[in-house]
């Protein structure tokens, strides 16, 4: 029997809602107690095609070993992975607090805020890509916002968990045809650079081009491609230019506007190419 969760018919669905702030595209979360550790986390069911596929699933278990050896302060710990009755789940670290895209709804973060928020992010990026992990998904959704500072969330899932029928799928980058699914329009679409919308293979830069959004959007309010339709957003990602930061704040630092010009630019080639790079460059 599992460790996890207040009842015993059914250890993995407490007697209570799931966490609203928790729920993203790859499954809901629930808060729940390890009886083991003595010790509140939080579980995520993963959707059920994964069990479909040997295949997937063999391929998700090899990458969530990999993130569980991430030990960084602002990437939400992963303890255990398992399956009961049918359902895969993730055990992670129950972290109280809201998400980024909660935040976001009230407005702007205060300038030291989002800067400092932003150090971390590149900061917990860093440690990931050193280990070969990419995000592929990073937007406010993934992020929480805690006591300690924020908490990123989901790492590598997006590639592990696309619901592709092709047995081979979750080896490759997005496809076109992944953006009509309702939590890609509305939730991620915003912050993926123009090689995932051309389904081209994503890597350590695609995560940088998605942080110069999230950037953008702490500082100004806004989002930094926007659209009346998809058509319109893939558009504004692939050919257009956001407004400069300092137009829309003008208490910015002055290098604001080239750190995070160079983070979105449409050609990966011309990003800065590490984390490691960006983050010397918000902290001077």
């Amino acid at each position: 029997m599992s460790p996890y969760g207040p009842h015993r018919r059914h250890p993995l669905r407490p007697a209570r809602n799931p966490l609203a702030n928790w729920q993203r595209g790859h499954g809901e979360v629930y808060k729940a107690r390890d009886t083991r550790l003595d010790r509140t986390v939080a579980i995520k069911i993963l959707p059920e095609h994964l069990a479909e596929s040997p295949e997937r699933k063999q391929r998700f278990e090899r990458e969530a070993k990999a993130i569980s050896q991430l030990n960084h302060p602002h990437i939400c710990t992963l303890y255990d992975i398992g399956e009961q009755d049918g359902i895969d789940y993730l055990v992670m670290e129950y972290i109280e607090g809201e998400t980024l895209a909660e935040r976001l709804k009230r407005g702007p973060l205060p300038l030291d805020e989002a800067l400092e928020y932003g150090i971390q992010i590149a900061d917990g990026l860093e440690a990931a890509h050193r280990a070969g992990i990419v995000h592929r998904d990073l937007n406010p959704g993934n992020a929480m916002l805690a006591k300690s500072g924020i908490k990123l969330l989901d790492f590598g899932l997006a590639k592990v968990l696309t619901d592709e029928t092709d047995p081979g799928a979750s080896d490759a980058p997005t496809k076109q045809r992944d953006l009509t699914k309702e939590h890609a329009i509305l939730g991620t679409l915003q912050y993926m650079a123009p090689e995932q919308l051309e389904g081209k293979a994503a890597d350590s830069r695609t995560d940088i081009f998605a942080f110069g959004a999230l950037l953008y959007e702490m500082v100004t309010g806004e989002r930094a491609f926007d659209g009346e339709s998809q058509a319109s957003l893939i558009s504004a990602i692939m050919s257009s230019e956001p407004r400069l930061i300092s137009e829309l704040q003008s208490m910015s630092p002055p290098g604001l506007d080239r750190i995070a010009r160079r983070c979105l630019e449409k050609d990966p080639d011309e990003r800065w190419q590490t984390a490691k790079d960006l983050t010397a460059e918000l902290v001077v």
